[in-house]
């Protein structure tokens, strides 16, 4: 059979499964809506967590950066592992033992006020809707690719599947579709990435197989000499690495979608060991990327360098990529054999986000691998895309028409407001996934960017500083998330605002992906000294905070 039938049968079961998950699991209450009704197991919240938490970022683009990138590319993996350790040792259990329903919920009650829960909740919306514009991108290239849609009519597709698991289940419906998918994605990862590590170098597990063999120095030695740049050294400034690296963990820890998973579970307890039993399920993947994308790269160096135009362009993968438009020949010399080397004597255009997902073909595997690479791209894709149409759903119904526009509402016009943005919040999402601003990866480091220069400190002092108020709280998140924002648009103003050259290249020294870094310390500057050139906060919300810090061990910290 074909790849395309294998892609079919194995995504229509895969979707199938899905959607039996959701249906079984549909909520009529805002408590299963939003938090699962608080009863999710602790081992089932960390698969579901993983697969929240890998996104199409994780699946299909960070591999590919890394893979472009080398050294450089390594900073979205310590980045996102580091950050998620942060949050779950630092953050997690705490907001669990606070008990609330959502990021904006905490910064409400700690904050004594409805509008730092109002400027909280814009703060997720804005979040969201960049993170959710990758997933949606990410879904329409697989369907573009595997399915022979446009990338527009992959994104729609995508929309009204995700739209299906949010409204029908809420976060209960979510959370054990998002089980079967981690399961999906991480086989899908993995079995790929054991092939390619036999076929090159006899040793059956990656980790180990990009380590002590060969195939990285002969790697580092292809790219230097066709002029693509050091594989094995930095080739950024070191302070954007560091910036960069930095607001990807800080931002992990203060993304929304990740962190109202810890409200789902019973107790204090569970949060701790989902956070251990999501570290594990993540770290299949991330220790798996770098030998994925070293011999991918070195697979498709070895396809295209110096082979005959004609040739390559009789391959049926290499014909199905170039339909999508991610791939694309240009023999500029008109000797009809391709160069892959840098600028603008390269004559062959990969786009990032299609290394994952072509590797299996160009490795020559099976279609029935083939098929489920593209199959756990859609889950990895899909699984965040409806926890991040959550957090809008909730920011917008429950944390400002519930509890400041509406306070009386009854719980049925509560879940109808709330699956009403759902959809709504589709439509936008559908029409960044159509329109992004950079490649899946790209997009989602923005994402980060915002969350780390909003959240991360205002979550920070909330815990460890009982002195911080409201007035600092408002006026920090306020700063650091319009500083990033608007330099992220400054700095990507060709994709976003159609100039011919960026506004700001940078900010000294500083790239897109990593000035939440600089948002996130204006952040912290600004909440702490207006919080001491204000009155201090009332009795009873320094006595709850001190509370909450007090170890008093996961029996007596259980929250009903």
């Amino acid at each position: 059979m074909s790849v395309e039938v294998w892609t079919y049968i194995i995504v229509g079961v895969t979707f199938a499964g899905y959607i039996w998950i959701g249906y079984q699991n549909r909520v009529r209450d805002t408590k299963g809506f939003y938090v699962a009704g608080q009863g999710v197991p602790a081992i089932a919240n960390g698969a579901a967590t993983a697969a929240d938490w890998m996104s199409a970022a994780s699946f299909i683009s960070m591999a590919g950066l890394i893979s472009a990138m080398g050294y450089d590319g390594t900073i979205y993996l310590m980045g996102w592992t580091g950050g998620y350790v942060l949050l779950t040792l630092l953050l997690a259990p705490y907001l669990r033992k606070f008990g609330k329903y959502t990021v904006p919920d905490f910064v409400g009650d700690r904050y004594y006020s409805q509008t730092a829960r109002t400027v909280a909740a814009i703060a997720a919306i804005f979040v969201s809707f960049t993170y959710v514009a990758g997933q949606m991108r990410g879904v329409g290239i697989v369907f573009s690719r595997f399915l022979g849609l446009s990338i527009t009519g992959g994104v729609i597709v995508g929309m009204v599947i995700v739209a299906f698991f949010a409204v029908l289940g809420g976060m209960k419906g979510i959370t054990w579709t998002q089980v079967a998918q981690y399961s999906v994605l991480i086989v899908a990862y993995l079995v790929p990435a054991i092939a390619l590590s036999v076929v090159l170098t006899g040793n059956p597990i990656p980790q180990l197989a990009f380590t002590f063999s060969d195939v990285v120095p002969k790697l580092h030695t292809l790219q230097t000499d066709l002029g693509l740049g050091s594989y094995l050294y930095s080739n950024r400034a070191t302070i954007d690495v560091f910036a960069i690296t930095l607001a990807l963990m800080a931002g992990t820890a203060g993304l929304p979608h990740v962190i109202v998973r810890f409200y789902t579970v019973p107790n204090v307890r569970a949060a701790r060991f989902s956070g251990g039993w999501a570290l594990l399920f993540i770290g299949l993947l991330y220790t798996t990327a770098p030998s994925l994308a070293v011999f991918a790269k070195y697979n498709l160096i070895s396809t295209f360098e110096n082979q005959p135009l004609a040739e390559v362009r009789n391959l049926s993968w290499v014909q199905s990529w170039e339909k999508t438009g991610l791939l694309a020949f240009d023999d500029k010399n008109g000797d009809g054999i391709l160069t892959m080397t840098k600028g603008d004597a390269n004559e062959v255009k990969i786009d990032n986000d299609i290394i994952v997902l072509s590797t299996p073909e160009v490795a020559g595997l099976a279609g029935p691998v083939i098929a489920l690479v593209a199959a756990g791209g859609l889950a990895a894709a899909l699984s965040t895309a409806s926890g991040l149409l959550l957090v809008i759903s909730s920011s917008l119904s429950h944390d400002i028409y519930y509890r400041v526009l509406k306070p009386g509402a009854p719980e049925s016009e509560r879940l109808i407001v709330g699956r009403s943005v759902i959809l709504g919040a589709i439509l936008i999402a559908g029409y960044f996934g159509i329109n992004p601003p950079g490649f899946v990866a790209e997009v989602v480091a923005f994402a980060f960017g915002l969350a780390c220069a909003s959240f991360f400190p205002i979550i920070i002092l909330g815990i460890f500083d009982k002195r911080t108020n409201s007035q600092g709280a408002i006026a920090g998140m306020i700063v650091g998330l319009t500083f990033t924002a608007v330099m992220i648009l400054m700095m990507r103003s060709v994709q976003l605002l159609g100039t011919a050259e960026p506004i700001l290249p940078s900010f000294i020294g500083i790239t897109a992906q990593g000035i939440g870094t600089v948002g996130m310390i204006l952040n912290f500057v600004i909440t702490f000294a207006v919080s001491r050139m204000t009155e201090a906060p009332p009795q009873d919300i320094q006595d709850m905070v001190e509370s909450v810090r007090i170890p008093r061990g996961a029996g007596a910290a259980i929250v009903k």
